[in-house]
């Protein structure tokens, strides 16, 4: 019986190139990166061997035993060791760069302000939501109608901006609400007597 050969998938067979000024550590199942804007951990599954060479890191499925990785465990280990590349690679240009999400207010009277760890929603509802920050990320109002959502964690980020889109999600018939600044809604027609 010939066993199927290991092979990750294009992006996954990618090394990730480590900018100058970035530390990388791997400690047992742990990868830390600490970069100019902060300092960030990945548990990495046991499934994937990673090693760092100078600077670049590749990420490839771990080959325990030739006999285990076949037909669909086979994709399975490609698949993880894709999804972890993504992850490491996320980190790196987390702290490096930062990431940045951008919400939009649509309605008449709806506005946001910043106060410190909190953001003051006016909505439309009888009064003012007010949304916890996390720790982790920033949020700024540039305007009364715009949200920026700052951090160096990818996953965070998108978190906390889908959280205050859902206080109030665009409705369809107008439009108004909550949405990310390049998002499309589609009006729906209303009805006709």
């Amino acid at each position: 019986m010939a066993t199927a050969s290991v092979s990750t998938s294009r992006i996954g067979r990618k090394p990730i190139a480590v900018p100058a000024g970035v530390e990388i550590k791997i400690q047992d199942q742990n990868l830390s990166v600490k970069g100019p804007k902060g300092s960030l951990t990945v548990v990495l599954h046991p499934f994937v061997l990673v090693t760092v060479d100078k600077n670049e890191i590749k990420v490839e499925p771990n080959k325990v035993d030739s006999r285990l990785i076949t037909g669909s465990s086979s994709k399975l280990y490609r698949s993880i060791a894709g999804t972890v590349r993504a992850n490491i690679n996320n980190i790196i240009y987390g702290v490096t760069h930062g990431f940045e999400r951008k919400l939009t207010l649509v309605g008449v009277g709806y506005r946001a302000q910043a106060k410190g760890k909190v953001l003051s929603l006016s909505l439309g509802y009888s009064h003012p939501t007010d949304f916890d920050v996390p720790e982790g990320v920033t949020i700024e109002t540039p305007s009364q109608t715009e949200i920026l959502v700052k951090g160096i964690n990818k996953q965070l980020v998108g978190q906390v901006a889908a959280q205050i889109r859902s206080v109030r999600g665009p409705e369809p018939y107008k439009g108004k609400g909550v949405r990310y600044s390049n998002e499309v809604i589609e009006i729906k027609e209303t009805k006709k007597k």
